[in-house]
């Protein structure tokens, strides 16, 4: 199917690995160029290189750590215009209310919810200019669920969610939709990093990690792809009545 973006720019934080890297691969399969956004500039600019090397599509690359609001505005200024902005960079420390203190949990906000907030505010005003443009928020299923042992986690998801849901109740006569994506379960470097460790705990070894996941939907965990396809189809003409949608990718789990 063609998603009619091709030529179509595009902001992907956290674009370096994991979600963030797999919606860069598949937008540019589509033919969109690129601006990829994360705190790792070596590993950024062999994401950028590999997509190069495969596809016909301009990508540049800004290293920055989107936590400052400063830094935020200075990326905006330098990716200038966007027709789709993806918000995925980010990762909040598991913990209970006891567990996470407030420098912790306000360093985690300052990247994951207010990296989000500041992010869409800058790019927004110049899709409103030309009545066009898609934002796609990356969340997480937590934000639903509410576990107690990811607390900060779970706060900060609901909170992105009421705010893709808030902007885009009024983003409609501005000729820009928002949409939000809620993974569960999805097989990242991070996700994996953590199986082996509970693997370890678990079964004494930790090459085991993939059993850690038998008990998901279809035993398995989702792959970064299968979130990175639904965000180019959000971002495309063919969804172009979908805004003020959360979809939940999780396998179906309970």
């Amino acid at each position: 199917m063609d998603l009619q973006i091709a030529g179509k720019r595009a902001l992907v934080t956290g674009g370096n690995k994991g979600i963030g890297r797999a919606v860069a691969d598949v937008l540019a399969d589509e033919g969109c160029d690129l601006v990829l956004v994360a705190r790792d500039k070596p590993v950024l600019e062999e994401v950028a290189q590999s997509i190069r090397t495969r596809c016909q599509v301009n990508v540049e690359t800004i290293p920055a750590d989107l936590s400052s609001e400063e830094t935020v505005k200075k990326v905006a200024k330098e990716a200038g215009d966007i027709d789709i902005l993806v918000n995925n960079a980010g990762a909040i420390p598991v913990g209970n209310l006891l567990k996470v203190d407030n420098g912790t949990w306000r360093n985690a906000w300052d990247l994951k919810v207010f990296g989000y907030i500041s992010m869409c505010r800058e790019i927004y005003p110049s899709m409103a200019a030309r009545k066009s443009g898609v934002i796609v928020n990356i969340i997480g299923a937590a934000g639903e669920s509410h576990p107690a042992a990811y607390i900060a986690g779970a706060a900060g998801n609901a909170a992105l969610m009421g705010f893709t849901r808030s902007l885009a109740h009024g983003s409609h006569n501005d000729g820009i939709r928002v949409v939000g994506i809620n993974p569960g379960g999805i097989a990242t470097e991070r996700q994996e990093m953590m199986a082996r460790s509970r693997a370890e705990a678990q079964f004494g070894d930790p090459e085991l990690w993939r059993d850690i996941y038998k008990s998901n939907p279809f035993g398995r965990a989702g792959t970064p792809d299968e979130i990175a396809n639904t965000v180019a189809f959000f971002a495309s003409p063919k969804s172009s009545y979908t805004s003020g949608t959360i979809l939940t990718i999780d396998g179906g789990r309970e």
